[in-house]
């Protein structure tokens, strides 16, 4: 297995730690990543008012049929994993998806209430679908349904929690060897940041390891908290199949 190529599609929502799952993937030696691949094409179907819109849209690869040939490409020399972060709101309803066969999949959650919280008010007020979790499941019950059994699921609180051990079942859920060199890794930008975070305010490049356990659930207004309490029983069940 150690000689077999393999290409992981993380699924995730937004503000997550997604990014920091993707910098402990690329530390390791025999994998290459990408990094929200379908941005682009989800800001151009979509009518999100994205400080940078303009330019990721003249910049950024949005064809869907491109995006899907990168995924499916050759690896780089020396790599045997492709590491795909994936935010599962960016696909859109009737997208071919015959890539995904092709695909080991696994899930990253987020307690809704964690991610609502650091939802940014000038995009005005999200709704279900922005949580991520409606897709998330559409998603797990597709891939469930197509290989015969439920993919991994880790949620982030575990991953804050415990690294080592999160990511020691992670990797042996994948089917590929466990590396410390996931639990830390150098500051800076990478080549690989996608354009969500090269054209927005992400503080990644600062990162060095993952963020400590959070505190109290914070407080959200009513109406995020009633889009909270509607997005949580998607949560409460992906949360079932937890590694």
């Amino acid at each position: 297995m150690a000689n077999k190529e393999k290409r992981i599609a993380m699924w995730s929502g937004p503000h997550t730690i997604s990014a920091q799952l993707l910098r402990a993937f690329e530390n390791r030696q025999d994998t290459q990543v990408i990094d929200e691949p379908f941005f682009a094409y989800f800001l151009a179907h979509s009518d999100i008012e994205h400080p940078a819109r303009v330019a990721i849209l003249k910049t950024e690869v949005i064809d869907s049929v491109a995006i899907e040939t990168a995924l499916l490409a050759p690896l780089k020399p020396g790599k045997t994993i492709f590491y795909q972060n994936h935010m599962s709101h960016h696909l859109k309803i009737g997208m071919d998806q015959t890539w995904i066969e092709h695909m080991t999949h696994a899930f990253l959650i987020e307690d809704p209430i964690r991610t609502l919280a650091r939802h940014d008010p000038s995009e005005g007020l999200p709704s279900i679908s922005d949580t991520g979790l409606p897709q998330q499941m559409s998603m797990f019950d597709y891939v469930a349904d197509k290989f015969g059994s439920p993919p991994p699921v880790i949620d982030a609180a575990d991953l804050r929690k415990n690294p080592a051990k999160i990511l020691n079942k992670l990797c042996n859920a994948l089917g590929i060897a466990v590396d410390e060199a996931m639990l830390a890794w150098p500051k800076g930008n990478r080549d690989s940041d996608g354009a969500s975070k090269r054209w927005g305010d992400s503080d990644i490049a600062e990162t060095t390891s993952f963020e400590k356990p959070l505190g109290r659930s914070p407080r959200l207004d009513d109406e995020l908290l009633h889009l909270a309490d509607l997005a949580m029983p998607y949560y409460e069940r992906l949360l079932r199949y937890r590694l």
